[in-house]
């Protein structure tokens, strides 16, 4: 996907499960656009990951083995924790 899309990235971000909704999208809307070339691919990369994986990871039920695609996790929960909630 390409990074600059961003019809079809927000596309992507919209789950169908709504805990993935409240981490996602806001973080799209709110960070994507100052997250660098590299992050933004990584962030689509997180994108590609199943439902069940991604709810554990940013629940802190587990972690992801590739430390990038973590990175990522932690970037997702410390930014919207600065923002701190938003409407969906």
């Amino acid at each position: 996907m390409d990074i600059d899309n961003k019809a079809r990235i927000h596309w992507a971000c919209r789950r169908g499960m709504r805990e993935l909704d409240i981490s996602i999208m806001p973080f799209f809307k709110y960070e994507y656009d100052s997250l660098s070339d590299d992050d933004k691919r990584l962030f689509i990369r997180l994108l590609a990951c199943a439902d069940p994986d991604l709810f554990n990871w940013l629940m802190n039920h587990g972690r992801p083995e590739d430390e990038e695609l973590f990175r990522m996790i932690k970037l997702i929960q410390n930014r919207n924790k600065d923002r701190g909630p938003v409407e969906v």
